[in-house]
This record gives C-alpha cells, sequence and structure tokens, in this order.
C-alpha cells in the first residue's frame, strides 16, 4: 500500500532506511523490473550480426576515393536482444503516457490516439512531397482547412505553413518583417529589435541570426511589460518588437494593445511569439490585439508530439501587413483544384523559402483531428481547463512556496521562486531532484531568468483533479520536509532513479558523444 499523505497539509512520515535500501547492489544490477542496460556498443558484438545479408555482386563505386577501408564495427544482436535493449530504454525514461508531465514553458499535454489514428490512413502517411500535385489533392484540402482554422482562431490575414518549429517559425515571421521594411526602403535604418527580459530565450536568437541587433526591454514589478517602457525604446531605427503573450511568467500582458499601437505608431512591426497560445485560445485573437506575425506551436496548443516524438511544426499567421511577404510554397486554388506556389515568379514579393518542402503532414493530420473533435467550444474550454488547472496548483502552495510577483492570477503556468528554500539551505536542484524519487519528472527549473531559483510548473488541461491533487499532495511534503531540515533527503536526491545526481553542468561543456572501448585490464 502507498504510504501517501492523507491531506496534502499533512507531512509524511521519514523514512532513513530508504536511502540505504537503495544502495543495496544485486548481482545483476537490476533492481526487481528495473533493469540494468548497457550501451548498444557494450552488449552487441562486431563479429555477427542479427540478419544475414548476401555478399553484393561485383560492381563499381561512385565515392571518388571516400570509401570504407575497414569495418565499420556497428554492434551485432539478435532481433529478441535488440527489442529488448530498446524497451529497457524506453522504461528509463519518463513520458506523458507515464505521469504529468509539469515542465513550465514546455506544454506537455496528452497526444489524443485518435489523431495517431488519422494519421496513419493511406492518402495521408504514404504520399511523397515530389508526388504530382494532383494525386494529393486531399492532403491539400486538408491543409488548405487546417490554415482556415488557424487564421479564425487567431483573427490573421495569411498563414505560412512551412516552417517546422517554434524558434523556425520565429525566423520566419521576422524575416517576413524584414522583407516588409525593405519593400519600403528603410532596410538600412530599421535594425533594432525590442525583445522583453520575459520573452522566450529563443526570441533574441532567432532576431540577430537574421542580421538584427537586439535590445532588451525590462520587467515592472509585476512581471509585465509597460507600454510607456516600450515607447521610450522606439524610433525610426527599430523594426519590430518580439513579445510573448502570456509571458514566460504565466501573465498575460494586459497593456499589449497599447503597446502595440505605440510600435505602429513608430513605423514598426509586432512580432508576438505564440507558443502560449494554449493558454488563450478561443478566448482571444491576436490579431484583434494589433500583432503582425505570430508562431503556432502545434505540439503546444493542438497536442502534436513534440520535435523529438516525430517532426515538428510551427506554422506563422501573418496580419495583412505582412501576408504578401509569406514565403514560397503556399496553398492557392486555381480552376483544376488546390495548387502550391512554389516558384517566386508567382509570389514576387515573397521573401524566399524556409524549408525543401511544405510542412509536416502527420503534424497537420493529427492538428486538425484534434481542432475537429473538440470544435470551437471544446478549444476554448482546453484553454480554459490549463489555466484553471495552473490556478488551482498556485492557490494550493501558496501557503508555502514563495511566488515572485505575488499571489496573483496566473494563466496556465504557476510560477515560483527560491525565497521560501534560502532558511533551508537547500537549492532549487535539490528539490527538483527530490521530485523524481517520487516518481514526478520535475518542473521546469531556473527559467525564466527573471525569478531568482524559478521553478515553473505548467500541468496543461490533461490532468485530472486527483492527478493535480496527489502532485499538490507530493509538493507539500517535500516542502515540509525541506523546512523541518532533513536535507539528507534532497542534496542525495535522485535515490531510486536509473543513475544518481549528474554533473549536468559538466556534461553539457564536456560532452562525452563516442562510444570508445574500454582498456582491457
Amino acid at each position: 500500500m502507498l504510504n501517501r499523505p492523507e491531506h496534502p497539509t499533512q507531512a509524511r512520515p521519514t523514512q532513513p532506511s530508504d536511502a540505504a535500501r537503495s544502495d543495496v547492489e544485486t548481482f545483476t544490477g537490476n533492481r526487481g523490473l528495473a533493469l540494468e542496460e548497457g550501451l548498444i556498443f557494450e552488449i552487441g558484438r562486431a563479429e555477427v550480426t542479427g540478419v544475414d545479408l548476401d555478399e553484393p555482386a561485383p560492381f563499381a563505386h561512385r565515392l571518388g576515393g571516400l570509401e570504407r577501408e575497414a569495418a565499420i564495427g556497428l554492434p551485432g544482436l539478435s532481433e529478441p536482444e535488440a527489442m529488448r535493449h530498446y524497451v529497457r530504454l524506453s522504461q528509463k525514461n519518463y513520458s506523458i503516457d507515464a505521469g504529468l508531465y509539469p515542465l513550465g514553458s514546455c506544454t506537455m499535454k496528452h497526444n489524443p490516439r485518435l489523431n495517431e489514428a488519422m494519421a496513419r490512413l493511406p492518402g495521408f502517411a504514404d504520399i511523397h512531397p515530389l508526388q504530382p500535385q494532383s494525386t494529393v489533392q486531399g492532403a491539400l484540402e486538408l491543409m488548405e482547412e487546417l490554415a482556415r482554422w488557424l487564421m479564425a482562431l487567431t483573427g490573421m490575414e495569411a498563414v505560412a505553413m512551412s516552417p517546422k518549429a517554434g524558434a523556425h517559425g520565429e525566423a520566419c515571421g521576422m524575416m517576413a518583417i524584414k522583407a516588409a521594411i525593405e519593400a519600403k526602403g528603410e532596410g538600412e535604418i530599421r535594425k533594432i529589435v525590442l525583445v522583453p527580459d520575459s520573452a522566450h530565450g529563443t526570441n533574441p536568437a532567432s532576431a540577430t541570426r537574421i542580421g538584427f541587433e537586439v535590445r532588451s526591454v525590462p520587467a515592472r514589478a509585476d512581471g509585465t511589460v509597460d507600454a510607456a517602457e516600450v515607447r521610450r525604446r522606439l524610433g525610426s531605427d527599430v523594426a519590430a518588437i518580439m513579445l510573448t503573450n502570456p509571458n514566460t511568467c504565466g501573465l498575460f500582458e494586459k497593456d499589449i494593445v497599447a503597446i502595440a499601437e505605440a510600435v505602429h505608431e513608430a513605423g514598426a512591426y509586432f512580432y508576438c511569439d505564440g507558443a502560449n497560445f494554449n493558454a488563450i485560445m478561443g478566448k482571444v485573437r491576436p490579431g484583434d490585439l494589433g500583432v503582425d506575425a505570430m508562431h503556432i506551436n502545434l505540439h503546444k496548443t493542438f497536442s502534436t508530439p513534440h520535435g523529438g516524438g516525430g517532426p515538428g511544426s510551427g506554422p506563422v499567421v501573418l496580419s495583412a501587413l505582412l501576408a504578401p511577404f509569406a514565403p514560397v510554397p503556399f496553398l492557392r486554388r486555381n480552376e483544376s483544384g488546390l495548387h502550391l506556389v512554389e516558384h517566386l515568379g508567382e509570389a514576387p514579393q515573397a521573401f524566399g523559402r524556409i524549408t525543401a518542402f511544405h510542412g509536416q503532414m502527420g503534424m497537420f493530420v493529427r492538428a486538425l483531428a484534434y481542432m475537429l473533435s473538440h470544435g470551437a467550444d471544446g478549444l476554448r474550454q482546453a484553454s480554459e481547463d490549463a489555466v484553471l488547472s495552473a490556478n488551482y496548483i498556485r492557490a494550493s502552495l501558496a501557503d508555502l512556496m514563495s511566488q515572485p510577483f505575488g499571489d496573483r492570477l496566473c494563466m496556465h503556468e504557476a510560477l515560483f521562486d527560491d525565497a521560501w528554500l534560502k532558511p533551508t539551505g537547500l537549492t532549487t536542484l535539490d528539490f527538483a531532484k527530490a521530485l523524481i524519487d517520487e516518481g514526478f519528472h520535475p518542473m521546469t527549473v531556473y527559467f525564466p531568468l527573471v525569478a531568482h531559483g524559478a521553478m515553473l510548473i505548467e500541468p496543461t488541461e490533461s490532468e485530472s483533479k486527483a492527478s493535480l491533487d496527489l502532485f499538490i499532495a507530493t509538493l507539500r511534503d517535500l516542502a515540509f520536509a525541506a523546512r523541518r531540515g532533513e536535507t539528507e533527503r534532497f542534496v542525495d536526491a535522485p535515490f531510486y532513479a536509473p543513475r544518481r545526481r549528474l554533473d549536468e553542468t559538466r556534461a553539457a561543456r564536456n560532452p562525452v558523444l563516442k562510444w570508445t572501448k574500454a582498456a582491457a585490464k
């Protein structure tokens, strides 16, 4: 039976034997069903293979002297060995299918299996980007319908479907802005992009990458951007502002309309990072707020898998001011049906092409399936439920964990800082590592940078109240333990993970990217 608190405020009795029990060694290295697994190069054998391949007939290679001179040295495994290897690895990885995934900013929500079934339908799953357009009219119609939904939800004039992810979409939107500026003959003048401190971290990188100079805009004491502060930084050299709304503190930028008006008066453009659109979908249209360009992460808002689980997608919606500069390819109807405009000769104002092909068909199918299964009212409720879940967590922890911008309503994610941890001598990292032992993936830590020792929690709309209650009770139990001085529960955590605490800083700075066989003893 689980030793679980009966009430969120009741601390769990300490179990000093837990740490000792986790250090018990077994002959195999396995611990019950937690199976130890080596690297594939360690368990495989280079001299064997799981399949039989005939020797090829004589042939003339075309590698121009670059042919391999020695055996490739890949590890050989039988089919059962290969299956067991990857199943065991999968069991070491946390996933949204295993439990609540509270990463703030990342929006780890449930991927409905209906969407997966639709993406595997013939005519979607088995088409090729180079086959004749006359043979994929159904797929093009699906893309057109998805684009219609995206424009309706955002109140925008056009949408570029080809960007592959959020940062790719940011680049696309900013390139459209750059093309519009150059079309007005101001390309050599407008070089500055304003980026608030509360914006997503990729925003300044995207602007810099395409030749702009970034200047920051500080946040107010309440975590939002002051329109007067933006106005003071505007001038004839400013090309655009890149603002995230809701921002990375989980707060809605209440002055967004005034900011947009000031930006437009200065002759600049308004790029809105739409990564958090899942908090306002069906509640407000960014186009009505004065936004000129915004990317939409289909995985965050419309439940398609993250890029690690398959190709991502980050469509960019554009206002009437920027629509002519959308990149090719894009859809256009003619007398024979839908047609992909592929060449700049058909779109003389397009800034160019941002990717080889139009987009990710599997992601498009999944996103539209999500939209159609929810309907307009269901999409609005998804946003409302995400905001409700985040505020439930915020309110349930407000008496124990400090909030950098006060005990105020948030949007889809709740932000805490480490001020409450200071008397304990523990850090945000210690607290997050202890959460692993409780069977949860930690929340996002140390981001956003505007909050010291940040802990950013985003439950999404996927979680039931029972799921949220257990998570909240777990955090409260950890908070009580920290306040009682049970430092050993934190500083050595995790005890129950496949590996103990790793030196993540060293791993990032000195990554070991190649396996080398250990010397024989």
